[in-house]
C-alpha cells in the first residue's frame, strides 16, 4: 500500500525521534533502495530530525526529503570516526545529495615505490600497493624541479629492474651508463646495500614532508665522515649538494620559521560549486599549495562544506598524512581533531596566509568560471542570468534589460539614453536615444517620466517584445516617476523595474523605502553596474554630439541668406566650421553657388581674429 507524502514524513519523523543521541552516520535510501545521501552527527537523534522540520527553508532539502523512503545509521565511538566513516560512504554509493569532489583532471604526484631500492618518479595514477605518493601538485613544472633535485642530491635507480636479493646474487644484470656517469651507484650488481639506499630515500621523504633540517644534517654529518677520512673529493661534493638545497629551499615560499607547522584552508563559492584551497606549511615555509572543486548538491554553506572537502583532500589528497599542529581557518566549525587545533586568525603572519589562501581560491574561480563560459556559454550566461532573478526576486529570467538615464547641463540640449542588454550583454543595434520634447528646465523626473512613456507606448503599438527588467539610473524619485508613466500604460507590474543610485549603489524597488544592498563582488551588481554606465556614456555621447552641432549651426546662422538647407550641404560636404571658413570661394560655389559662397567668405574674413 502506497504512503502519502504527509503520512511517509511522520513516520520518518518518528524513526528520526527514535535515534541515540551518539555520534554516527546516517543513510537515506529512496523507494528503490538506493541512497541518496549519507551525513555524520555528534547526536544522530537532534541531527536526523531536523529534516523533517516543517521550518526547514532549503527549497533542495525539502525536495531531498520528500524522496527519503528509509533510514539507516551506524553509531560510532567519536566524531572522527564519523567523519571518516561518512567519508568512505560517500566514496563507496556516490549519493546524488552529497557535495562531491569534482576531479576533471588528474593532478601529478611524485611516488616512491613499493619495492627493493624504491624508484621516484613522476605519475598521475595512484595505485594502493603499498608505495608513497606525495602531492597532488597543481605544478608540473614543481614536480620536474623536484625530480631533478633529488636526481642531483642522491643517486637513485632509473632501471625497472627486480632487485630482489636474490636475483642480485644470480649475476644477471650489467651496470648501465648510469652507473658510468655516476648517477647510480650499481645497486644491480651489489654495489651499493639496499640500508644505503634506505638512507637516501629517507633525505627524500623529508624533503617531500618540507622537512630541510634533517636533510641538512644528515648532509652535514655525511660531508664531515669524508672531510675526517681526507677524501677531500667527496666532501666537496657533498657540500655542493648541500648549496644545492639550500638554494632550492631558498625558492621555497618562506613565512616565518617561527611559525612552524600548520594546514591553512580557505574557501568560496557560487550557486553550483565550492572551491576550497589549502596551503600546507612545514617549517615556516609553503611546501604545497592544492585547490579543489566541489559540487554542491543541497544549497550548503560554507561552514556545511568545509569540513567535508578538509577530510577529502587530508585523507585522500594527501596520502593521510599531515603534521600539522594547527588549521588556519576563515571561521569556526565543527572539526573532530585530536592532533591540531583551529585557529582563526585576526592579525599577523597567520592571517596573512589566509589572506594568501584565500586569494589563490579567488582566482581559481575565476578561472573556472571563464573555461566554462568558453566551453558551455550558455551554461555560463543562464547562471548569471539565475543569479539576477533572485538577487532581484524576479519571476522570470530577464533577458532582456533595458536602462534609462538622461543627461542635460543647466537644462540646455536635455536628451536620454535608452540601452539593451540581452543575455547581460549589451545589443548595440538596439540602443535608443531620445530628445526631450515637453519639458522646459532641468527636471530629471519629468524627463524620466516622458521617456519611459514615449519608449513603452512606440513598443506596445508596435506589438515589439517588452523587456524582463527595467533600470532607472537614479534614485527613489526617478524610479518613482518611471513608474507612474508604466502605471499610465498599464504595464505597471508587467515589467520589472528597480532603481540604482550611484552614491552607495542602492538598489531601489517600487514602494519600498529600504534599499537593497548587494555585495560589491556579486555578479548582479555588477551586470547592474555596467547598463547604467553604458546608458550614461552613450547618453554623454549624444547630449556633447547635440551641443556641439547646435553650436555649429548658430555660427552659420549668423550668415545673412544662408538657409538651414545650405547649411546642411555645407555640414555634410565640410564636416566642420573651419573647413568651410578655410574652403576656397570655388568649392563652396559648388555647394551653395556664387552669391551664397561670397556671403560666407565675408563673414569669415570680418570674424577672423586677424581682421
Amino acid at each position: 500500500m502506497l504512503r502519502n507524502p504527509d503520512q511517509k514524513i511522520e513516520e520518518l519523523k518518528t524513526v528520526a525521534l527514535s535515534l541515540p543521541e551518539l555520534p554516527g552516520v546516517y543513510r537515506f535510501f529512496d523507494n528503490s533502495n538506493e541512497v541518496i545521501y549519507v551525513g555524520k552527527a555528534k547526536r544522530l537523534k537532534q541531527r536526523v530530525s531536523s529534516y523533517f522540520n516543517k521550518t526547514q527553508d532549503r527549497h533542495k532539502v525539502v525536495l531531498m526529503v520528500r524522496q527519503i523512503d528509509s533510514i539507516q545509521y551506524t553509531v560510532v565511538e567519536t566524531e572522527t570516526d564519523a567523519l571518516l566513516l561518512e567519508n568512505n560512504l560517500i566514496k563507496k554509493y556516490q549519493p546524488r545529495y552529497n557535495v562531491m569532489l569534482k576531479d576533471d583532471k588528474s593532478y601529478p604526484w611524485i611516488c616512491i615505490k613499493n619495492e627493493p631500492y624504491p624508484r621516484v618518479f613522476q605519475t598521475r595514477t595512484v595505485i594502493k600497493d603499498g608505495s608513497k605518493y606525495f602531492g597532488p601538485y597543481t605544478s608540473l613544472y614543481l614536480v620536474r624541479v623536484l625530480i631533478d633535485l633529488f636526481k642531483k642530491l642522491f643517486h637513485l635507480r632509473t632501471c625497472k629492474l627486480s632487485l630482489e636479493q636474490h636475483q642480485i646474487k644470480k649475476n644477471n644484470y650489467k651496470v648501465c651508463l648510469e652507473y658510468h656517469i655516476k648517477n647510480c651507484l650499481a645497486p644491480c650488481i651489489g654495489l651499493q646495500s639496499e640500508i644505503d639506499y634506505g638512507l637516501q630515500i629517507k633525505q627524500i621523504e623529508h624533503i617531500l614532508n618540507g622537512q630541510f633540517s634533517s636533510v641538512k644534517s644528515y648532509l652535514n654529518d655525511l660531508m664531515a665522515t669524508y672531510a675526517t677520512k681526507l677524501e677531500f673529493e667527496n666532501a666537496q661534493i657533498v657540500k655542493e649538494k648541500l648549496d644545492l638545497l639550500n638554494n632550492y629551499q631558498k625558492k621555497s615560499t618562506v613565512v616565518s620559521p617561527t611559525i612552524g607547522d600548520l594546514d591553512v584552508f580557505s574557501i568560496i563559492s557560487d550557486d553550483d560549486y565550492a572551491y576550497v584551497n589549502m596551503l600546507k606549511i612545514i617549517d615556516g615555509a609553503i611546501i604545497q599549495v592544492h585547490t579543489a572543486e566541489f559540487r554542491k548538491r543541497l544549497d550548503e554553506t560554507d561552514e556545511e562544506i568545509l569540513p567535508v572537502a578538509m577530510t577529502e583532500i587530508i585523507k585522500n589528497r594527501m596520502n593521510s598524512y599531515t603534521s600539522a599542529k594547527e588549521f588556519i581557518l576563515p571561521f569556526e566549525i565543527e572539526f573532530p581533531t585530536e592532533k591540531a587545533k583551529i585557529v582563526v586568525p585576526k592579525i599577523g603572519d597567520k592571517k596573512k596566509l589566509l589572506e594568501l589562501s584565500q586569494k589563490n581560491v579567488k582566482y581559481y574561480m575565476l578561472e573556472r568560471h571563464k573555461d566554462r563560459s568558453l566551453v558551455d556559454p550558455d551554461r555560463h550566461k543562464k547562471r548569471i542570468l539565475e543569479t539576477i532573478k533572485s538577487d532581484l526576486r524576479l519571476t522570470e529570467l530577464p533577458t532582456h534589460i533595458e536602462c534609462f538615464d538622461n543627461s542635460n547641463i543647466q537644462g540646455t540640449n536635455p536628451v536620454a539614453a535608452c540601452v539593451v542588454f540581452k543575455d547581460a550583454k549589451p545589443s548595440k543595434r538596439d540602443y535608443r536615444k531620445f530628445n526631450i520634447k515637453t519639458v522646459e528646465g532641468p527636471d530629471d523626473f519629468a524627463s524620466m517620466r516622458e521617456i519611459i512613456h514615449r519608449r513603452y507606448k512606440r513598443l506596445t503599438e508596435d506589438n515589439e517584445p517588452l523587456p524582463h527588467l527595467i533600470i532607472i539610473d537614479g534614485g527613489k524619485g526617478q524610479l518613482s516617476a518611471a513608474v507612474e508613466s508604466l502605471k499610465e500604460l498599464n504595464l505597471y507590474g508587467k515589467i520589472a523595474i528597480i532603481g540604482i543610485a550611484k552614491r552607495l549603489e542602492e538598489i531601489y524597488f517600487p514602494n519600498d523605502s529600504i534599499p537593497l544592498y548587494l555585495d560589491k563582488n556579486s555578479e548582479t551588481l555588477k551586470v547592474i553596474q555596467q547598463a547604467r554606465n553604458e546608458a550614461h556614456r552613450f547618453g554623454i555621447t549624444f547630449h556633447r554630439n547635440k551641443r556641439s552641432q547646435n553650436f555649429i549651426t548658430s555660427e552659420l546662422e549668423l550668415i545673412e541668406g544662408l538657409g538651414q538647407k545650405s547649411i546642411d550641404k555645407l555640414l555634410a560636404e565640410f564636416r566642420t566650421v573651419r573647413k568651410i571658413a578655410e574652403a576656397s570661394a570655388e568649392d563652396l560655389q559648388k555647394v551653395v553657388g556664387k552669391s551664397r559662397a561670397a556671403k560666407i567668405k565675408v563673414f569669415f574674413t570680418s570674424n577672423s581674429p586677424d581682421s
